[in-house]
């Protein structure tokens, strides 16, 4: 914990609440955004989070569009979003204005249909490619 704020996707509500549940046990200052807040609760959230005293937002896609914030260095994808589009504008978060940040993505055989969008959206921006990543698109898993 520098300083830096972390944003972390999941698909569910439910899974985006367990997730910062878990955190905040662990001694983790995380909050989670979603859908079902009431407005005023997601106003305080990201007022939280904006300032840093809530350096970390567990949030669903609902925060993958049109969210503004600044030093957001690391983006976690918990799960792989069901449109690549999706994942585009998760990790689109981190890194704007000329600002560096980075992605992690965990990727899971349940996905494997993404597998080759998503390895053309990372030769598309010059990332690398894992190994692990090319033979679950090239296995022909599809689902």
């Amino acid at each position: 914990m520098d300083g830096s704020k972390i944003l972390i996707f999941c698909q569910t509500k439910r899974a985006g609440d367990e997730l910062t549940r878990e955190m905040r046990t662990d001694g983790f200052p995380a909050l989670c955004i979603h859908g079902e807040k009431r407005q005023e609760e997601r106003d305080w959230v990201m007022k939280e989070f904006k300032e840093g005293k809530s350096p970390i937002l567990v949030a669903t896609d609902l925060a993958s569009r049109g969210l503004d914030v600044k030093d957001i260095k690391c983006v976690i994808n918990y799960d792989f979003p069901n449109q690549i589009e999706d994942y585009v504008h998760r990790v689109g978060r981190t890194g704007r204005a000329g600002a560096s940040g980075s992605a992690y993505t965990f990727f899971t055989a349940d996905k494997a249909k993404h597998a080759k969008d998503l390895i053309d959206v990372l030769r598309e921006a010059n990332q690398s490619v894992p190994e692990e990543l090319e033979r679950i698109a090239s296995s022909g898993h599809r689902r």
